[in-house]
């Protein structure tokens, strides 16, 4: 477009030129040699441009002559590089659709039409191809000689990682990805592998450091990125917190100030504030972490904050956290538990039997077990709340990958991904119904019987359920002992 303006432009000035010269009439006399030459001014000025055109056209010719066996080459050079480049896309396209054949024949083409130096996506293709037809010592090979070309780099690392990770070769896969996030720390592959790779080796500061480069480089976005460095300060603060208790209070509030919501991070400061003796502080941070999400860790902690105090006084705590959040599950398990601490039994009952209602759950029956046994005795009974115990979904619990945990871990132990678990009800749990009025009062005027040879009660009875909860078998069913006696003795009287 340019171009056609500045000719537009010189043919006007041209045009322009003439005009002027031809409203200008006037003769030119040249003396050369002892004669006279006239002529018109515009046939002079004529002649002067046809003369610069003839010399222009001449010296075009002159120089499209001289350098016409290098046009030539070029030309036919061109071409087979269109050529090569057309193959070139032909194989990565059959590479891409699984059609070893082709990708094979394409490579070799490519090859004999474009040098490989020149073109490294030459390799890149033979890897595929190579890939494809599981000849995976060729694809290192040329990962390799990729991962040694600066331009093809990041490539070859890439190449070479996912390979050492088919073969499970973890430690060859994470110097691969650490390589490639030292070298580029945008590249989002390598810097999550080797983020996750440190992690798991406990190489906390290393991967905080790498995480503040991914940040800086945007490859994370900043919620997420914020996330991630308050898992790592709690990762960091959870190791300090024995040995070091003020380095651990220092990492946990930063990573409550980065997630205020984390309940790892509310616990691991309350904890290490309690041992330096700031218990309004720490009592300040698990009634904020209790507001924004109950959890029965927390209600331990804040119940048993000072160890001096008597059974009235925590289940005066439970309550305050009762207050904080009522007609919630965990809040009336809480005070039910510090109930049943003090011996005060209606009211534990009352709060566990109001937490089965709202949510029919293993830790609601199994506090009503224990509540039965301590103030009853009845046998009876207590199987009965262990029976709904183990036909009710289970409790939530740290969960990541199927992997069920008793406490919080920073990294899956199954995939190592960081900040993988959550606070859920476990799956593969065969649950049955619970039973219709289970939650009512108790009708104490019927006869009880109690089972002497395998009655479970108490705390034995809510270890073993909990032990079954934390398998990821299938849980046993209770046994029908009491009924099974009855039968029996049912038969020796009919067939004595």
């Amino acid at each position: 477009m340019i171009r056609l303006v500045v000719f537009a432009v010189l043919v006007l000035l041209l045009a322009y030129g003439f005009s002027w010269f031809a409203d200008r009439p006037g003769d030119l006399s040249l003396i050369w040699e002892g004669q006279i030459y006239q002529t018109k001014l515009i046939v002079a000025v004529s002649a002067i441009i046809a003369l610069i055109a003839a010399v222009m056209i001449a010296w075009w010719f002159v120089r499209l002559i001289w350098t016409s066996p290098h046009s030539v080459t070029r030309y036919f050079r061109a071409r087979k590089r269109d050529r090569g480049y057309q193959a070139l896309s032909t194989g990565l396209i059959a590479a891409g659709a699984g059609n070893a054949l082709l990708a094979r024949k394409m490579a070799a083409r490519s090859r004999g039409l474009i040098r490989a130096d020149q073109e490294p996506l030459i390799n890149l293709l033979e890897a595929q191809a190579a890939l494809i037809e599981g000849r995976h010592d060729e694809a290192r090979a040329k990962f390799e000689a990729m991962a040694n070309d600066p331009e093809t780099r990041e490539l070859g690392l890439r190449g070479l990682y996912l390979e050492a990770r088919r073969l499970g070769a973890n430690e060859a896969a994470r110097q691969y990805a650490e390589k490639a996030a030292d070298n580029a720390p945008y590249l989002p592959w390598a810097a999550q592998a080797t983020l996750e790779y440190r992690s798991q080796a406990g190489r906390w500061d290393d991967a905080i450091r790498l995480l503040e480069q991914q940040k800086a480089a945007r490859v994370v976005e900043k919620a997420e990125a914020n996330r991630l460095h308050a898992v790592l300060l709690t990762a960091r603060a959870g190791e300090k917190l024995e040995g070091d208790p003020a380095g651990a209070r220092d990492d946990a509030l930063q990573a409550l100030k980065l997630a205020a919501d984390f309940i790892p991070a509310a616990l691991i400061a309350a904890k290490a504030l309690f041992r330096e003796g700031g218990l309004r502080k720490a009592a300040s941070i698990l009634e904020q972490a209790w507001k924004a999400e109950p959890h029965p860790e927390i209600g331990r902690v804040y119940v048993r904050a000072r160890s001096g105090d008597s059974t009235l006084d925590r289940l005066k705590r439970a309550e305050r956290l009762e207050g904080m959040r009522p007609n919630n599950v965990e809040s009336l398990l809480v005070v039910a538990q510090a109930a049943l601490d003090a011996q005060e039994f209606a009211k534990a009952r009352a709060k566990a039997e109001a937490a089965a209602r709202i949510e029919p759950r293993e830790a609601a029956f199994l506090l009503l077990a224990d509540i039965e046994e301590a103030e009853t005795g009845d046998q009876g009974r207590v199987r009965h709340w262990l029976a709904q115990a183990l036909k009710a979904p289970r409790d939530p619990a740290w969960v990541a990958d199927g992997f069920v945990s008793d406490k919080w871990l920073p990294v899956s132990p199954v995939t190592g991904r960081l900040d993988a678990f959550e606070w859920k009800a476990p799956f593969g749990q065969i649950e049955g119904p619970v039973e219709e009025g289970s939650t009512a009062g108790l009708d104490r005027n019927r006869p009880r019987k109690r089972c002497r040879r395998c009655a479970m009660s108490g705390p034995k009875a809510r270890s073993t359920i909990i032990a079954s909860s934390n398998s990821n078998a299938r849980r046993p069913l209770p046994r029908p002992c009491a009924r099974r006696q009855h039968r029996r003795r049912q038969n020796q009287n009919l067939n004595p």
